[in-house]
């Protein structure tokens, strides 16, 4: 059943102030002197001192705690190739989220560019004023060239959520769900749906956890990946097997995790119930995913199953991963974001899904009961204590890297995440109940 209808989610976007964001300062700007500070002939010191170390930006600037949602608008989730301007209000979206879970400013950048080349000259540009890209939207296999390139010649991290948001997510899933069915990474069968930069990235990330190559069986809308194809760019070559299978309900049958990352309705209950014992379910089409929670469930009763609704258990929101990873990330200053940094987010998020749950996070669910276990193997989006678990670990894991700038004592970094996030969540509140808005 829909939370609003669609009159309301309109007015939610274009009531009052126009869009979710806006700009404020954070300094008094009120006196004569306190004008002469923010602009000349006060800024000229500010300047001075970068100028000389440009490190001090991060000291004098809003760099340290600014991130860049970049996006084309080729591929945004659910509705395609839609363009930067229909585009914008899912990387608003994007900033609202940064913000509310991790104190993170952000500025939406929506380009009219489909050139991938240009694209890149583009970000590049932006360095100075940015501590963190993080790309959005920007459909297959463009984005992994995009990617990859402005990693290697950027001085600060760059992130494509698309690919590894939900790959971290399912990632800590898989790593419960493994542990909860005694299974090891090394011994499973994946078969995956979809082969578009979500599906290989996540692919990629199991490998990282342990899953054999030799293990994995990917299909694409024209079927399995295997060598004898012709019609294959380099990112899914990468996964192409010797031996082709006929049907992805062929490849299913003994197997011991399906990942999907398609179209709703692919898989069919007498699939899942051809595969191992305790299988493994991630079903992460939207809305719709491959196959309904309660059909898998009824095919197979052992199943461990996850989707990326709501609704559902174990919800796979990319969420619990891109605002506390670029939090971490840009507290130490960290020039990229590493397989340490990602690994780390994933061990993180696996670990707090087994600790006691709050009751505030019962509350907010509607349930009495929530408990590590097949239907709770990934922590809730609404659980405040995501911040202290993740942004720390992927931190460390910078420092251990070598990629990070600044050295955190993580204890004390730990207390001041909380109380961060709850000071800005009291600013975010007043000011937001200063527009009187009632939607």
């Amino acid at each position: 059943m829909a939370l609003f209808t669609p009159e309301e989610a309109l007015a939610y976007h274009g009531k009052g102030r126009k869009g979710k964001v806006e700009v404020v300062p954070t300094k008094p700007c009120l006196t004569q002197k306190h004008l002469s500070m923010a602009y000349t002939p006060g800024v000229a010191l500010a300047c001075k001192a970068i100028e000389k170390d440009p490190a001090l930006a991060y000291d004098y600037t809003t760099k340290g705690n600014l991130v860049a949602v970049v996006s084309n608008g080729t591929a945004v989730l659910g509705l395609g190739n839609i363009g930067p301007a229909a585009g914008k209000p899912v990387m608003e979206g994007k900033g609202v989220l940064f913000k509310v879970f991790a104190d993170v400013d952000v500025f939406d950048i929506n380009l009219d560019c489909k050139d991938p080349d240009k694209l890149i000259e583009i970000v590049k540009a932006m360095e100075p004023t940015f501590g963190g890209i993080n790309l959005e939207d920007i459909k297959a296999p463009e984005c992994f060239h995009i990617e990859e390139t402005l990693k290697r010649e950027m001085g600060i991290p760059v992130f494509h959520d698309d690919q590894h948001g939900t790959a971290i997510i399912s990632g800590a899933g898989l790593l419960n769900a493994l542990e909860i069915s005694g299974k090891k990474a090394g011994d499973i069968v994946v078969v995956v749906s979809g082969a578009g930069a979500g599906a290989i990235a996540c692919t990629k990330f199991y490998e990282a956890l342990g899953v054999k190559r030799s293990n994995i069986h990917m299909f694409d809308s024209r079927g399995h990946l295997h060598k004898g194809r012709s019609d294959l760019n380099e990112h899914k070559m990468a996964y192409a097997q010797d031996k082709a299978l006929p049907s992805l309900a062929e490849a299913m049958k003994g197997a011991d995790c399906f990942l999907g990352l398609s179209v709703g309705g692919m898989v069919k209950p007498e699939m899942v119930a051809a595969m191992a014992k305790n299988p493994i379910i991630f079903a992460c089409a939207n809305p719709d995913p491959e196959i309904p929670y309660p059909d898998a469930k009824a095919a197979r009763p052992d199943v461990i199953m996850a989707t990326g609704r709501s609704d559902f258990p174990n919800q796979i929101n990319n969420v619990l991963g891109f605002p506390f990873i670029f939090r971490g990330a840009l507290d130490v200053r960290a020039s990229t974001i590493n397989e340490e940094m990602k690994v780390a987010a994933a061990q993180a998020l696996a670990a707090l899904a087994k600790e006691p749950v709050p009751d505030y996070v019962k509350k907010a669910y509607g349930v009495s009961e929530m408990e590590f276990g097949i239907d709770y193997i990934i922590p809730k989006p609404l659980d405040l204590r995501v911040i202290e678990w993740e942004s720390p670990a992927v931190a460390k894991a910078a420092m251990d890297s070598g990629v990070a700038a600044k050295t955190l004592d993580l204890d004390a970094y730990k207390v001041e995440l909380r109380e961060r996030l709850a000071a800005s969540r009291a600013r975010m509140e007043s000011f937001i109940a200063s527009y009187g808005l009632d939607i």
